[in-house]
């Protein structure tokens, strides 16, 4: 593989599924996000933007140097293809920086109206001779199949000339190929391939009438979570990722909060800082994983970088694992810009050294409280009911909510 200094840094691309997300991710040192609208994206039971919001995320984004790119990327119908051009058409008007798909009528509409196409994982592209194809079709770059290896991945971009390369290395990961599953539509009728998967394979299954038959290699099902796998994690060989020649890594991560935003773009921004001013070690590696750990996740697997995921790759329990809790503690009532000083209607109690989110359409702050005041008077303690003041870093504003995070007992 080439060394450090022969490669450029790749592109920390982010999920975002609302605009306080979207803050997250571009604070906390994202180079691009990505999003959905409604109707056509893969996250479209989560939150998603109003195409009239586009223009104003896209003005956010770019005033912080940062790419924005919208995920088309379901199965279309005929019907809806009038509807798809015109959300294309505003997010022209929005410069929109690309468009994440896997239809080959969205591609023709994306080259039609000037957009850039980027090839969605759900295409399943796995070899270099496809990765060559889509490039013979206007596709600039391509998010390849999960169920590839380093090395495969290191094949395709060392193979395919004049298109970029894009893989996951965190977030959910789906026990079907590429995300391409049929169970939630079999199940409920909501098909995960127009965005409203309802997540059937992440509960637990139950033996139900006749025993299982060993000979068969049936199974035995007492609660086990059998389709659902743990979230994917690379942080602790993220160097060897790097030196694929890879152009772009993704977080998934658009049905997530906020706060899970900032932390895993935080970490995994650090980490590629980390590989090209040679930084990257294991002592750093042990901080990021506690970090990571302390955000929503399934437990953790190296997915298909290094083998075949097995049984222990499966979730152990449903929900999450995450070590720190994120409760809610009050609402914000007044903010003074000039003294920068936000007064907050408490719901629970709140002491200074406590660790604090502040939350809102368009507002994302995480910090420690130094000190707490009533009425110009410091206290040690501030208890529920009572409104209470304290200093900020940044603009807040009223309604915003508040969340004390602490660690799981």
């Amino acid at each position: 593989m080439k060394k450090n200094y022969e490669l450029k840094k790749p592109e920390l691309l982010v999920g975002a599924g609302n605009f306080v997300s979207a803050i997250a991710a571009v604070k906390n040192g994202a180079d691009a996000v990505y999003f959905g609208v409604k109707g056509f994206n893969m996250r479209d039971l989560g939150t998603n933007f109003k195409t009239s919001e586009l223009k104003k995320l896209m003005a956010f984004l770019h005033k912080n140097k940062v790419k924005g790119y919208l995920a088309l990327n379901t199965i279309v119908f005929d019907k809806e293809l009038k509807k798809v051009e015109s959300i294309l058409k505003k997010a022209k008007k929005a410069k929109i920086d690309a468009v994440i798909l896997s239809d080959f009528g969205i591609l023709k509409l994306a080259k039609k109206h000037g957009l850039i196409p980027f090839l969605s994982t759900q295409a399943s592209v796995a070899n270099s001779v496809a990765a060559a194809e889509f490039r013979g079709l206007g596709v600039k770059r391509i998010i390849l199949a999960r169920e590839l290896s380093l090395k495969q991945i290191a094949k395709i971009k060392k193979s395919v000339k004049n298109i970029e390369i894009e893989c996951f290395v965190h977030g959910a990961m789906c026990i079907s190929v590429s995300g391409r599953c049929f169970l939630s539509h079999e199940v409920f009728g909501t098909s995960a391939n127009r965005g409203k998967c309802l997540q059937p394979c992440r509960r637990a299954f139950f033996l139900d009438g006749v025993p299982p038959n060993y000979k068969e290699k049936n199974v035995l099902l007492q609660g086990n979570l059998i389709l659902s796998p743990k979230d994917l994690k690379t942080i602790e060989f993220f160097d060897k990722i790097v030196c694929t020649g890879i152009d772009s890594v993704k977080i998934e991560g658009r049905n997530k909060p906020a706060h899970y935003i900032a932390v895993t773009t935080k970490c995994y921004r650090e980490a590629i800082d980390s590989v090209f001013d040679k930084s990257f070690n294991a002592k750093k590696v042990s901080g990021w994983n506690r970090r990571l750990e302390n955000v929503f996740n399934r437990g953790f697997s190296k997915g298909f970088f290094f083998s075949t995921p097995g049984k222990r790759d499966l979730a152990e329990k449903q929900g999450s694992r995450q070590k720190q809790k994120r409760t809610s503690v009050g609402v914000v009532k007044k903010f003074y810009p000039k003294a920068m000083v936000v007064e907050i209607k408490l719901c629970k109690n709140l002491a200074p050294g406590d660790s604090i989110l502040i939350e809102g359409q368009t507002t994302f702050l995480k910090q420690i409280i130094e000190s707490m005041e009533i009425n110009h008077r410091k206290i040690k303690k501030g208890r529920k009911g009572k409104t209470i003041g304290l200093k900020v870093s940044e603009k807040i504003r009223k309604n915003d909510r508040v969340f004390l995070l602490k660690k799981q007992k």
